[in-house]
């Protein structure tokens, strides 16, 4: 098949797949955010329930060194894994989204969410505190064991 001169195409299934996500969010703005994020929860769930039976361990700094490995390095540093904490931080988007926006960004996020919540424990809380997507430099992202007191 031959590139037609100037076309956009996607270098990987996440990238085809924000191409998707981008295309959706521009046509119906933020309406399109809860169906996203809900479709994207799917997706993590899906992929968290796969990983859960693959792994000796469902504690986060076991299921966190496996999603580690999906990354590209030059793109992700980990910055802690424990199994308290997991925390990245990366350069550049998997699906593409930088200079989108935040709220799209945590919608898409929803299916790393809803791994670690489906690998691991329900309790995992998802703070973005710098998102590539919302015009930031660096995506700088939380997973956090909810304690109980």
């Amino acid at each position: 098949m031959e590139e037609k001169s100037g076309e956009n195409l996607p270098n990987n299934p996440l990238e085809a797949q924000g191409m998707l996500i981008k295309a959706f969010y521009e046509r119906f703005g933020k309406e399109a955010l809860p169906i996203i994020k809900r479709i994207c929860g799917k997706q993590g769930r899906a992929l968290g329930l796969k990983i859960k039976k693959k792994l000796p361990s469902n504690n986060l700094s076991t299921v966190a060194e496996a999603f580690s490995k999906t990354y590209d390095p030059k793109d992700v540093k980990i910055v802690k894994i424990s199994d308290k904490e997991f925390r990245i931080q990366g350069t550049r988007c998997p699906f593409g989204l930088e200079n989108t926006s935040r709220e799209l960004c945590e919608a898409v996020m929803e299916i790393d969410h809803e791994y670690f919540r489906t690998a691991v424990n329900e309790k995992i809380s998802l703070k973005i505190k710098r998102t590539v997507a919302g015009g930031d430099s660096n995506c700088d992202t939380i997973y956090e064991l909810e304690t109980e007191e």
